[in-house]
């Protein structure tokens, strides 16, 4: 997927779920700096990351797509 399509996609369900970046970063173990690259599309998030965003902010694989 492309970087831009992730960074959207977490920013949509991080502030849906009510989550700050700090907070989000904080739950998954990254800096804030390193989630905004990634929010902003300038860094490909890893699978890891990926899992445990899904598993924080409670998305199935299949509510990923929801948002392009």
């Amino acid at each position: 997927m492309e970087e831009t399509v992730w960074g959207r996609r977490i920013r949509a369900f991080r502030k849906l779920k009510g989550y700050t970046q700090e907070d989000l970063a904080n739950e998954i173990g990254v800096s804030i700096s390193v989630l905004g690259e990634i929010e902003r599309g300038n860094r490909q998030p890893t699978d890891e990351m990926i899992e445990n965003i899904s598993e924080v902010l409670n998305i199935n694989k299949d509510e990923w797509s929801l948002i392009k």
